[in-house]
């Protein structure tokens, strides 16, 4: 049997629940990160979303800060920092300052996207041009604002030199992919909302990785839906929550992180159903059992090095009852 003990970690969009004002989301936030640290999660990541009213992550480096404030071992990251939105110089000395208060916790995963529509983008946008081509020459600045002082121009990242901040490249197609394996650094696939590439991602990334002085050989991180509860039937009802949140996602709406209903399909059309499912189609859904399962046979086929789980459920009580039973399972307990 394949083995599945593998780090697990948590990626957190900071999503606000119907009834809930920002403070309180960017409370539970806090709160999520604090209990997956005494579950022994590997690190907690925060997504960078701008223009979203249902979402709280669009200032990242700040809210990595405060949870790296609450919690004491737990790796807090970024999931990520969207560079095409944020000067490279600027990014190195939020960074560095952090990692100068809170030594070997801080990971910094970074994405080509701008986490945004095209207008709240151009809002952003450090330049006219589209620094979305800039991204792997931005991501080896970056490299080099963290390295030895000797190794850079004058320019300089203060508190940022030699602080070595690990630097993940996030992907949702292939694009990416290459980008991770030429620098030989780690790769992080979002197959919790885009799964179409996924499988072609990682071998690219896999076949053409060059060892560095980041990394010998690959390290490839999934990150995927997990909806984990006592039994596969109230997995099910749990689940009409994230279904909620893509189908949002389809609409363009703007509804918060809605209850569990018993009928998804009084609410949503046959084409909303068929697009919402196609983006979540990478879950793990049901009790302890039907979890084992199926990261069992995801294990099988993609031998992944890590897993980093989203988890979209209303309650926050069963919210951390779903990350402890997959703690559980890869622990084999």
């Amino acid at each position: 049997m394949t083995n599945i003990k593998i780090p697990v970690s948590v990626l957190n969009l900071a999503p606000i629940r119907q009834g809930q004002e920002a403070k309180e989301a960017i409370d539970a936030m806090v709160d999520l990160a604090k209990a997956t640290e005494e579950m022994g999660y590997t690190r907690y990541w925060i997504a960078e979303h701008h223009n979203t009213p249902t979402l709280v992550s669009s200032a990242t480096s700040i809210l990595i800060k405060h949870v790296l404030e609450h919690t004491s071992q737990i790796r807090v990251g970024s999931g990520g920092i969207m560079l095409p939105n944020h000067s490279p110089l600027v990014v190195a000395e939020q960074f560095g300052t952090m990692a100068t208060i809170y030594p070997n916790r801080l990971d910094l995963g970074l994405g080509r996207a701008p986490g945004t529509d095209m207008m709240t983008a151009s809002a952003l946008r450090r330049s006219k041009n589209d620094s979305v081509y800039t991204f792997p020459d931005d991501v080896k600045a970056l490299l080099t604002y963290f390295g030895p002082e000797e190794m850079q121009s004058y320019v300089k990242a203060y508190p940022g030199v030699d602080t070595n901040i690990p630097i993940y490249i996030l992907g949702s197609s292939t694009d990416s992919a290459y980008l991770a394996a030429s620098l030989g650094l780690p790769y992080v696939f979002a197959s919790h909302f885009a799964p179409k590439y996924m499988e072609e991602a990682i071998s690219i990334y896999r076949e053409r990785f060059q060892p560095s002085k980041y990394l010998d050989s690959p390290y490839m991180m999934v990150c995927l839906n997990v909806i984990a509860a006592e039994s596969d039937e109230e997995a099910r009802f749990e689940s009409t929550t994230m279904q909620q949140f893509f189908l949002n996602v389809v609409r363009g709406s703007r509804t918060p992180l809605s209850p569990p209903v018993d009928n998804m399909d009084r609410i949503w059309s046959l084409p909303e159903k068929e697009m919402a499912t196609s983006m979540s189609s990478v879950t793990l859904l049901g009790s302890k059992q039907s979890i084992r399962k199926q990261l069992t046979s995801f294990q099988e086929k993609y031998q992944v090095d890590e897993i980093m789980a989203v988890t979209y459920m209303y309650d926050p009580v069963k919210q951390k009852r779903s990350y402890e039973i997959l703690k559980e399972v890869v622990d084999g307990r």
